[in-house]
């Protein structure tokens, strides 16, 4: 019984993560689904090294069980490398299911293995191994870890505000009263503030507009209404500062909307939750 639980099942997955490792150097894979190819785009490295470390730890996790059979030491070893492997995959699992919408199959299949392994070997620390997976999962799902999507898709008016921000409240007047179509983006929203950092803009209202062009962006309640107030209604999505290339896909910036003192609005800290900084009756702008 130990054998099979310690060296023909951890050699089942060393095989299991060899193939696809091999097939991933040909630059195909067992698992063919989008969130395969979106669990890559989450690494710091080229997805092919994960496969490396992998395949290493359960080469490490045979041999350990092997030698395991007749000694404690290695026993003890095993079980280390064994959960600390459980450990990671749940990790990355958890992170996957929060991010993404939907879990690479292929580690799904090592992370169900590594379970089916443990349970074999030591049942009685089964119910241990479930409350830390699922004490790994609740803590990755209380941070605000942006989604791995898109969230601007379709072209239109996409306003970066807050409801207590007094130049958000402006624009967004200025829009009810024009009947003009938006919609809003929280400030607070951690891929707001991820894409708000991005662009070096510490200031609300923003506003995304999307067109088949191209993108524009316009900081500041000013520049907005000043914006919309010099296009003829059959214009209303033209930005008139900038000639954007026909089917482009670039991200186009007016010729001041990062100028220094040319509009106010409400400072956020993007590090941090933002917030509209205003006094009791007075504003104070700021850039």
């Amino acid at each position: 019984m130990h054998f099979l639980s310690r060296v023909f099942l951890p050699f089942l997955l060393l095989i299991y993560i060899g193939i696809e490792t091999y097939l991933k150097l040909q630059h195909t894979s067992l698992c063919g689904e989008i969130g395969c190819k979106l669990a890559g785009e989450l690494l710091r490295f080229d997805p092919i090294y994960l496969n490396y470390f992998g395949f290493t730890s359960i080469l490490s996790l045979v041999f350990l069980g092997y030698h395991s059979l007749k000694s404690t030491f290695f026993e003890t070893l095993f079980f280390i490398v064994l959960y600390a492997a459980i450990a990671f995959e749940a990790t990355i699992l958890s992170y996957q299911f929060i991010v993404n919408p939907e879990a690479c199959l292929f580690c799904l299949g090592i992370f169900s293995s590594l379970l089916v392994i443990a349970l074999f070997n030591h049942i009685k620390n089964f119910a241990i191994i479930i409350v830390v997976i699922l004490s790994i999962l609740l803590g990755l799902s209380t941070l605000t870890i942006p989604k791995n999507k898109s969230f601007i898709t379709t072209s239109g008016l996409y306003l970066i505000q807050s409801e207590t921000c007094s130049h958000c409240k402006r624009v967004k007047e200025y829009f009810a009263q024009q009947q003009i179509d938006y919609t809003t983006i929280s400030a607070q929203d951690v891929n707001a503030r991820g894409f708000l950092k991005f662009v070096d803009i510490a200031t609300i209202p923003v506003l995304v507009i999307k067109e088949a062009s191209g993108i524009t962006l316009l900081k500041g309640d000013k520049q907005i209404i000043a914006h919309f107030k010099t296009q003829s209604t059959d214009e209303v999505f033209t930005q008139q500062t900038v000639t954007a290339p026909a089917q482009s896909s670039t991200l186009e910036f007016s010729s001041d909307f990062l100028g220094a003192g040319q509009d106010a609005g409400c400072a956020i800290t993007i590090t941090d939750t933002p917030s509209c900084e205003e006094n009791n009756n007075t504003v104070t702008p700021q850039h």
